[in-house]
């Protein structure tokens, strides 16, 4: 079982708390470090010293770290146009020696998008499933050839289609959320990775169910795609620990975001739980980004059972 960290630098963070963050990732082993795409703090915090975009931070920790995976999770359709959006990804995909993964949703803030003027339209579902279509086809056109398409919302007309990733056939692309039909029917089309968030064992189970129900559906094989789960843990040896832990990040993990109050040999069985229903990868929500020890906790007393998983 593959075990990432995920930040929320709107809640908090400059680029260089990040990079503090995605070195200690790298050198502890873990295997991805991602970022949320946000630009407003929630919950109670102030969001000092205000956002960093997604993309510009993930070019610099490109060059700035040397093994660990990097990416988005997830980045909204509506903060960029696909062709665009395509650029950026693959040049810091080049940028990173082939490391870049390419979260991407419909976005769900809307006091978020009317703080920075950003339009927050109700297709935005129909937006996301031509962005994916766009992007797939930028990245998939041989070079030398062009590439057009013509929707509802997006038209593109003899596009060169580069640059390319350095990932072949391209960046793996995730998609995630709790939706019953449509959701699942986009990860099978075109995910390679299926994330479920926030949610116990069983209703992530149930989301499992579906979308290789939905692969199967269009005749792709369901063991192609990978499952995934995001979880928000405080972890530490005592209860006074996870105490600690679990206080310095209430005023920044939202009320929906089931916060796992563990010890390491606990958080080996959860982890265990969730492998359980399908999950292959784990992300761990971590808000607190000065607590570079949690990190260094799990990587030396959970990651290592995680190997067998």
């Amino acid at each position: 079982m593959d075990l990432r960290i995920l930040t929320e630098p709107q809640q908090g963070a400059s680029y260089d708390a990040l990079l503090r963050v995605a070195r200690a990732a790298e050198e502890l082993g873990f295997d991805g470090f991602f970022r949320s795409d946000h630009y407003r703090a929630g919950g109670a915090a102030d969001g000092l010293p205000g956002p960093t975009d997604c993309w510009t931070t993930l070019a610099g920790l490109a060059r700035e770290t040397s093994r660990i995976r990097l990416g988005s999770l997830v980045t909204p359709v509506t903060f960029r146009l696909p062709g665009p959006l395509a650029i950026q990804v693959a040049q810091v995909d080049q940028m990173s020696g082939g490391r870049i993964e390419l979260g991407l949703g419909t976005g769900w803030d809307a006091a978020e998008h009317s703080a920075y003027g950003i339009p927050f339209p109700d297709n935005r579902f129909d937006l996301l499933e031509e962005q994916l279509q766009i992007i797939r086809g930028l990245w998939s056109t041989p070079a030398g050839q062009t590439y057009s398409f013509k929707g509802a919302h997006y038209e593109l007309s003899d596009s060169p289609a580069l640059p390319k990733p350095a990932q072949s056939p391209h960046p793996p692309i995730i998609v995630g959320g709790r939706g019953p039909k449509r959701t699942p029917r986009l990860a099978a089309t075109y995910a390679s990775e299926y994330n479920s968030n926030f949610r116990p064992s069983d209703q992530v189970a149930d989301s499992y169910v579906r979308v290789r129900e939905a692969c199967e559906a269009i005749g792709r094989d369901p063991d192609t795609l990978t499952l995934s789960v995001t979880m928000v843990v405080a972890c530490g040896r005592t209860d006074a620990e996870i105490a600690r832990r679990a206080e310095a990040i209430s005023g920044k993990a939202a009320a929906n975001q089931m916060v796992l109050r563990l010890t390491p040999d606990q958080l080996v069985e959860k982890l265990g739980e969730y492998h359980s229903v399908g999950a292959q990868r784990v992300y761990l929500r971590t808000f607190d980004l000065d607590d570079l020890d949690q990190l260094a906790l799990i990587a030396n007393e959970v990651r290592p059972h995680t190997r067998i998983l």
